[in-house]
């Protein structure tokens, strides 16, 4: 379990992604997050004391779960649903930065700094879609994430659109991870499983592929 802002970094560095440019970048992240909590409430103020292992690493983990054909170039782009500060959205492009990110987010001035951060990290295939998730124009994904974006049936309901039979999703839920897979239908449930957060013991991710059959929308 990862539990202190060294151990953070050191898995980060251990990664196959934790390059030079990538920390890099990720640094001018952070200084960039810390200048601008203070103009706007991006972030808990607290978790700025441990901003590695609550935002950077806690999003870097998603790619563990990712196979390395899946987030190219040339496939579909990682599409982040309700990105916010830019968690995991921002962290992912990056570490990969030569794959498609597309961060969805409504509000305009989350929409602003996302633009600034992806401009000042000089990230070209990152982007933002300003809209609501409702509006966006539906196209496929090769990756789904959300971070405390809406209730897990909510959620899929909501995005099952942007999924095809290869879609992973990746849907970092903390503490109640277990229990809103649990509740749902058997027919939406296969597919998916938790896996155990690297950076909270009591949280989980819930990880998997959405059945083309499982939903009705």
């Amino acid at each position: 379990m990862i539990d202190s802002e060294q151990a953070a970094r050191d898995w980060l560095r251990a990664t196959p992604y934790g390059t030079d440019e990538a920390f890099a970048r990720l640094e001018a992240l952070v200084a960039m997050l810390a200048e601008e909590n203070a103009v706007q409430n991006l972030v808990s103020a607290a978790s700025l004391d441990a901003v590695w292992q609550r935002h950077i690493v806690d999003s870097a983990q998603l790619l563990l779960h990712v196979p390395r054909e899946t987030f190219t170039a040339a496939t579909a782009p990682w599409i982040d649903l309700g990105t916010g500060a830019g968690f995991p959205g921002l962290v992912i492009a990056a570490l990969r930065p030569k794959g498609e990110v597309v961060m969805v987010e409504s509000r305009a001035r989350r929409i602003d700094w996302l633009n600034r951060a992806i401009a000042a990290l000089d990230l070209p295939k990152a982007s933002v879609v300003g809209q609501r998730l409702e509006m966006v124009e539906t196209r496929a994904a090769s990756v789904i994430s959300a971070r405390a974006f809406a209730p897990l049936e909510k959620l899929i309901k909501l995005s099952a659109r942007f999924s095809t039979r290869h879609t992973l999703w990746l849907l970092p839920k903390g503490r109640s991870a277990g229990d809103e897979l649990g509740a749902l239908k058997k027919s939406l449930r296969e597919g998916f499983h938790v896996e155990q957060s690297l950076t909270d013991a009591e949280a989980g991710v819930i990880v998997g592929h959405l059945n083309p059959k499982g939903i009705k929308l």
